[in-house]
């Protein structure tokens, strides 16, 4: 019988909140989670889509003077979506989570 996971979706063994929690855990969690996701659940796509949004957004930090501003914006939303990823909720990040959905449709 194959495992359903928390949110109802078949994913092949593993379970959509451990794929979603696993997106969060660095680039190379991110890389897994992705190719675990399938075949894809609507709830790790959805925290996949945060984070890879979160990667980029934290590249930006890189730039002189306004970095650090956005590498703490990009630590608080880290913390706020792999909170959410462990509640089993899928709560888009404030100001930018909503677009990460829209940009990012495709994952």
């Amino acid at each position: 019988m194959e495992n359903t996971g928390n949110q109802g979706t078949p994913t092949g063994g593993t379970d959509p909140k451990t794929i979603g929690i696993i997106a969060y855990v660095t680039l190379i969690g991110w890389v897994v989670a992705l190719i675990l996701n399938n075949p894809k659940s609507e709830y790790a796509s959805f925290h996949i889509r945060q984070m890879l949004g979160l990667i980029i957004l934290s590249f930006i930090g890189i730039i002189p003077f306004l970095g650090w501003v956005v590498s703490i914006f990009a630590l608080v939303l880290w913390i706020m979506g792999f909170i959410g990823a462990v509640q089993g909720q899928m709560k888009p990040v404030p100001l930018v989570g909503e677009k990460f959905q829209e940009w990012f449709k495709s994952l």
